[in-house]
């Protein structure tokens, strides 16, 4: 998933200052002045976003890896609680998103501020409640940490997708036919010898240095807008080859094991981990009071995609079902350039992702040390942060279990735990009803139970595998 998150930086030698850098800061510098809280409107002559483009930008900030992996999912959850379990998790994540808003509203108003961050909502929310004042900058930081853990997560996966993605291209290429009506079940011989996907991943480690070192990001607009057109037509062809292949009659289970639920979870929520564009796209918009509608119509249309394509995925390959429906497609050269394609789109998005995690943790060093050598240490930062994510999934080379680690892990704090909490305390003085008392802490038990199972049964599948991996081939990095 591409989230454009929105994490407090500015490079004065605090890790956590005030400045809010994400990706759409980059491409999409904001046009205007933000808007006074009171008038809800942007003022000065020139305009912000419009309804259109901050739903696109909602759109893109939402649908990425992993609505490939949510067929699996489904799979994991069954395929009549998959569906159900979506709709549901699709519902709680728009009202949070809509807590979150509401209440960076209301904090704004009460301090005098334009606009707030994430973390900035948190903190100044805490300040509400007299014994946790003394400890309101905590709150900023924790919800900080989750945000850089999320983002460095999503550059993992996306080292995992394009090992597994590529390897299989490079495998099947001399099977590759033109012809896409024979070998359905992508089951074919694996007639070219290739590495562990491992071997992959630190063959992409240069490309992907070379990547971040990008001075501005503005300079990859371009090829982000290709990336977002080909990653489009993509799921367009995959979506037609899954629509027209279901094999019927459909013997599948309806209700999956309980012990893979926790990785549907995992997997779900970290295709729903959008939060982190919500306030970044209300604050640019020319008018911030048509955003709930923007935002209810966006995630709408996520939520069906997400139904639709793990529901259809699912009942379309069935049990067969790889960590990533490209995985699965047909073994011919149109459905290998679906892939490839993808791929490359990833590929860009990379540095997007890069960019939030990047900015909160190389300028404070920069700043530290003589002009001469910023540059080189900056570089030298950037490197390193890559070849961290890059052994990180070098470590889990498992796509679905990585996905879910990280939606479990992070995405269930951002997306469901924090913004019920947040409600509570900003308006705890306004004589909440007992009723929203008991939802959001609802929500926010369903979020924390979601963190415990779904961490301990990815971390249980990792090491199983791992084992198996070591039970079956001894020398993991010979070549197959």
């Amino acid at each position: 998933m591409m989230s454009s998150s929105d994490i407090d930086v500015r490079g004065e030698g605090s890790l956590f200052s005030d400045h809010n850098p994400s990706e759409m800061d980059a491409l999409c510098p904001s046009p205007g002045p933000a808007r006074p809280q009171r008038d809800y409107e942007r003022l000065g002559g020139r305009t912000g976003t419009s309804f259109f483009q901050t739903l696109i930008h909602l759109l893109k900030g939402n649908i990425g890896t992993g609505l490939l992996g949510l067929p699996l999912a489904v799979k994991n959850a069954g395929l009549v609680l998959g569906p159900v379990s979506l709709f549901c998790m699709g519902i709680i994540a728009v009202h949070c998103m809509r807590l979150l808003v509401d209440c960076s509203h209301h904090l704004s108003a009460k301090i005098s501020r334009p606009s707030l961050t994430y973390g900035e909502a948190v903190q100044y929310g805490m300040e509400n409640v007299s014994w946790l004042r003394r400890h309101a900058h905590w709150g900023k930081r924790t919800v900080n940490l989750f945000l850089i853990i999320t983002q460095l997560g999503f550059c993992c996966v996306y080292f995992v997708f394009l090992s597994d993605n590529i390897k299989q291209v490079v495998e099947k290429a001399n099977s590759t036919t033109f012809n896409c009506h024979v070998n359905h079940t992508n089951q074919t011989d694996i007639l070219v010898p290739s590495f562990d996907s491992r071997i992959y991943m630190l063959c992409f480690l240069p490309a992907f240095i070379l990547l971040v070192f990008t001075p501005n990001l503005k300079y990859l607009a371009p090829l982000s807008l290709i990336a977002n057109l080909v990653m489009t037509a993509s799921l367009i062809l995959i979506y037609f080859y899954s629509l027209g292949h279901i094999h019927f009659p459909i013997d599948l289970p309806a209700v999956g094991r309980l012990k893979d639920y926790p990785l549907f979870f995992g997997t779900a929520i970290f295709a729903f981990e959008g939060i982190g564009v919500v306030l970044p796209l209300e604050n640019k918009m020319q008018k911030p009071q048509s955003f709930p509608t923007v935002l209810y119509a966006g995630m709408g249309i996520v939520t069906f995609l997400y139904i639709s394509l793990g529901t259809i995925g699912y009942m379309c390959f069935g049990a067969s079902i790889g960590g990533s429906i490209t995985l699965n497609l047909p073994n011919c050269w149109t459905y290998q350039a679906v892939m490839l394609l993808y791929c490359f789109g990833i590929f860009i998005t990379f540095a997007l992702q890069f960019y939030v995690p990047a900015e909160i943790l190389i300028p404070p060093v920069v700043a530290r040390v003589s002009e001469r050598w910023q540059t080189p240490v900056d570089l030298s930062l950037r490197t390193l942060l890559v070849i961290f994510t890059c052994a990180l999934a070098i470590l889990i080379p498992e796509l679905d279990l990585v996905i879910s680690l990280v939606g479990s892990v992070s995405s269930s704090f951002l997306a469901l735990i924090f913004p019920p909490l947040l409600q509570l305390i900003t308006f705890h003085t306004e004589d909440l009803s007992p009723l929203v008392y008991v939802k959001n802490s609802a929500i926010s038990l369903v979020g924390l139970i979601g963190f415990l199972t779904g961490t301990y049964m990815a971390i249980v599948e990792i090491v199983a595998r791992n084992a198996l991996k070591k039970e079956a081939i001894p020398t993991d990095y010979m070549v197959q």
